[in-house]
Order: structure tokens, then C-alpha cells, then sequence
């Protein structure tokens, strides 16, 4: 199965490169794929427990989906996110 889901704090190539990074960590999860214009993240996953895996990384890096709420300490790790995407 696909999906995809809506993120907080998604600006730039960077944050996108640590997404798809930590994101194909995750086991059953493939076809990782970020568009920043639309702060969307789309994967494939085998089953809904997998899925879920994929939006507490999200949180856990810094890119809350848009149904959580997005913390002081959330956005500065999308900083840190962001910076470590840059230099890789």
C-alpha cells in the first residue's frame, strides 16, 4: 500500500534529505518520496502498524504530521533536520 501524509516544518532540500534518509531506515517501508512545495511525504508500507512507525520517525526528527501539534522543541530539531540533510 501507498500513502502519503501532510508535515510540519518542511522548508527545504535538506529537511527533505534527512526525511527520505531516516524514513528508508524504518523496515517494510520503501518508495520513499518528499515533495517540499507540498510539505508531503509518500511512502509504501506493508501494514498500518508500519505506517504509523513512519509518522512517530517523523515526529521523533522534527516533521509532526498536520494532526499533531507542532512544539517549540519539534521545530528546532527540523533545524538540526535540516542542517544534517545539508551536509550530507
Amino acid at each position: 500500500m501507498k500513502t502519503t501524509l501532510i508535515v510540519q516544518n518542511l522548508k527545504c532540500g535538506g529537511c527533505a534529505k534527512t526525511i527520505v534518509n531516516k524514513v528508508s531506515e524504518l523496515e517494510n517501508i520503501s518508495d520513499v518520496a518528499v515533495d517540499v512545495e507540498n510539505s508531503s511525504v509518500s511512502f509504501a508500507y506493508q501494514d498500518l502498524e508500519d505506517a504509523l512507525k513512519v509518522k512517530e520517525k517523523l515526529q521523533k526528527i522534527g516533521y509532526p504530521s498536520v494532526d499533531m501539534e507542532n512544539t517549540t522543541t519539534a521545530k528546532l530539531i527540523s533545524y538540526l533536520s535540516c542542517a544534517t540533510g545539508k551536509m550530507k
